[in-house]
């Protein structure tokens, strides 16, 4: 039986704070007008979100298989190992539709809502659309995901420096800490010098 601090459980649990969050930021998405600036920004943050998350949930796919090979080694088994898979799936299902619903925003300038935006997310693909338009689209999505991974290493650069800030903080504290001590253990071998020659 898997404990409480099994690391799939630690970090599913953050993923899964990563998907409520981003559930929450596309119904407020829903609500925005289609042609304001706000869109537009939220629309970006949107989908780097999606990627970042979709790129943990892989990760996690990862320690999974791992963990496949010799789940005895791990002390879980075949019925644990089941249920990890069908939660990431779960979750990249949850991610993926929100990419699809955002991403068809992003594309379609002709559509005013987001329940228009599911309607054409439903229509068939266009037999008659040529190699170029497919073309045109691939280069697109490539563009989008570098946009997105840049926005994602700005972002996660921002976060390293902030911690960073906060352990050379901690650094100075452990360090006042230090002299202190250092001060009141000179003061003790004061008075034990004083005591010993009385």
């Amino acid at each position: 039986m898997p404990s409480a601090q099994d690391p799939f459980y630690v970090v599913k649990d953050e993923i899964q704070e990563s998907i409520d969050k981003l559930q929450s930021s596309f119904h407020q998405w829903e609500r925005i007008s289609s042609d304001s600036g706000e869109r537009v920004q939220q629309t970006k943050e949107l989908l780097a979100s999606c990627e970042s998350i979709e790129w943990q949930v892989d990760e996690l796919d990862k320690a999974i298989a791992v963990a496949a090979r010799d789940p005895s080694w791990y002390g879980i088994d075949d019925a644990e190992l089941e249920k990890r898979r069908r939660w990431t799936s779960t979750a990249r299902t949850q991610v993926g539709n929100v990419k699809k619903v955002v991403g068809a925003g992003k594309e379609q300038t002709g559509i005013a809502s987001a329940s228009g935006m599911r309607r054409e997310l439903m229509r068939l693909p266009n037999a008659h659309e040529t190699d170029r338009s497919n073309l045109y689209t691939a280069h697109q999505a490539n563009d989008d995901f570098i946009t997105s991974e840049s926005d994602r290493q700005l972002l996660l650069i921002k976060q390293q420096d902030e911690e960073l800030d906060e352990l050379s903080a901690s650094v100075e504290r452990i360090g006042g800490v230090g002299l202190t001590i250092h001060e009141e253990l000179l003061a003790q071998v004061y008075i034990l010098i004083k005591l010993s020659t009385t």
